[in-house]
């Protein structure tokens, strides 16, 4: 199938996916037969760029957890042409490298001598997704941290499923920046036909993005409400608002002023450190990640699905299903021997309070915060305390959704005293212009 047919396709698939999932229409979300649940992280450095381990050593230890794929997102690079790195010179060069050879044959690894230094070749992508993949069992995706900025802030987005590297575009500010990259990575796909998803990283990285400049983006439909790495202020702190509370503003704001289609929240590792063994230090692998629902494990299947909110991110809980039927959205987990869980429902009301306060004082420091807003934004609809649980949608929520904590604490957190939990998509009751 030429290029674009295959993006005509799939835009029309993801579209009518689209009205299903988030337009007040049916849903239900269910391991059966062929559909099934696949666990996968988006957010994965290497010695590619600033990772501590060589891409095929990743590659095994996402598989030999059971994780179904992983994306490879070094900064500003593919895993493509020759790149060799010292040594002495990489992070935990040593015992990597000690590592690489007891895990792989000798004439996997290919090093040199140069000037002295001793070097190893860095594999590519084509060569360790030979090395790996398995059908229908193991995906490994190419990928790239689109790495950018506004001054000193921070701004990266995560491109999933590329084949060609995305430069950054800059900008006039940081709206001007995620507005430029994201147009350029659609007009990559637009061009190529290949399914690109691009979502924005870590957004209290820096404290760079606010919830203001981030609802406006058209096109920018994800975002990481939980990113792995223990820098990145999801729960942020007393002035700067949490990535969940982020969450709710945006969408509220989207669906009842901007005509703008629902934010959906990512959870990723952002994983860096590899021979990090102390818990909660470093940017560990395996904090957190995505269950795609789909029948085939493809780059494009898992990328409709994705766009079409058939997934949920999770820290540590596993949901057996996702329902919306009736006006009522159901929620089961597959709940594990020993553990108690919580089910909160959250949403914001038709007509609710609109008005907003700075979170500061001081005006040029206001300009970088998220405003205060009500309470009525982000209400906690109901609770459940129980394995499965029902919420009725009256007619008056503009979205729902869903957060499930567990009693158990995460055994690797990103924060102190971090439970594992799950965030299932908003629901879109109703459409409101």
């Amino acid at each position: 199938m030429p290029a674009t047919l295959r993006f005509f396709v799939a835009t029309i698939l993801f579209a009518a996916a689209l009205l299903t999932s988030a337009s007040g229409q049916e849903m239900s979300l269910k391991a059966s037969g062929e559909l099934q649940w696949r666990k996968g992280n988006m957010h994965t450095h290497s010695y590619w760029s600033d990772g501590d381990n060589y891409p095929e050593m990743i590659a095994a230890w996402y598989k030999e957890r059971s994780y179904h794929f992983i994306v490879f997102t070094d900064h500003n690079t593919l895993h493509q042409n020759e790149k060799w790195i010292d040594v002495d010179k990489a992070k935990d060069g040593r015992k990597s490298l000690a590592a690489l050879k007891a895990a792989f044959p000798a004439d996997w690894i290919i090093s040199r001598k140069s000037e002295g230094k001793d070097e190893v070749r860095l594999k590519t992508f084509d060569e360790v997704f030979t090395k790996f993949a398995v059908p229908q069992q193991y995906l490994l995706i190419q990928g790239e941290e689109i790495t950018d900025k506004f001054q000193k802030k921070p701004i990266h987005l995560c491109a999933t499923n590329t084949n060609e590297l995305i430069p950054p575009t800059g900008g006039e500010s940081v709206v001007d920046v995620m507005q430029r990259n994201i147009d350029a990575a659609r007009s990559r796909r637009e061009r190529s036909g290949v399914q690109t998803l691009v979502h924005l990283n870590h957004p209290n990285f820096g404290y760079a993005i606010t919830a203001e400049q981030l609802m406006q983006v058209n096109g920018e439909n994800f975002f990481e409400v939980y990113n792995g790495h223990p820098t990145v202020h999801n729960s942020g702190d007393e002035t700067h608002a949490s990535t969940e509370r982020m969450w709710d503003i945006i969408n509220t704001f989207r669906i009842a002023k901007l005509d703008l289609p629902v934010m959906y929240g990512l959870g990723t590792d952002d994983g860096h450190n590899y021979f990090e063994e102390a818990p909660g230090k470093g940017a560990q692998p395996g904090r957190g990640w995505v269950q795609v629902l789909t029948k085939s494990l493809d780059p494009d299947s898992l990328v409709a699905a994705l766009e079409s909110g058939q997934f949920y991110s999770t820290s540590g809980v596993v949901l057996s299903e996702i329902q919306v039927k009736d006006r009522k959205m159901h929620v089961a987990i597959a709940a594990d021997e020993g553990v108690t869980y919580r089910i909160d429902f959250i949403g914001t009301r038709k007509g609710f309070d609109e008005t907003s306060t700075p979170a500061s004082d001081d005006p040029t420091t206001a300009e970088d915060l998220t405003r205060k807003y009500s309470d009525q934004i982000g209400v906690i609809l109901k609770t459940v305390s129980d394995v499965d649980a029902d919420y009725e949608l009256d007619g008056t929520e503009l979205y729902v959704r869903a957060v499930v904590t567990s009693s158990r604490v995460h055994p690797n957190p990103s924060e102190a005293g971090e439970f594992e939990r799950a965030w299932i998509q908003p629901y879109v009751a109703m459409k409101t212009k």
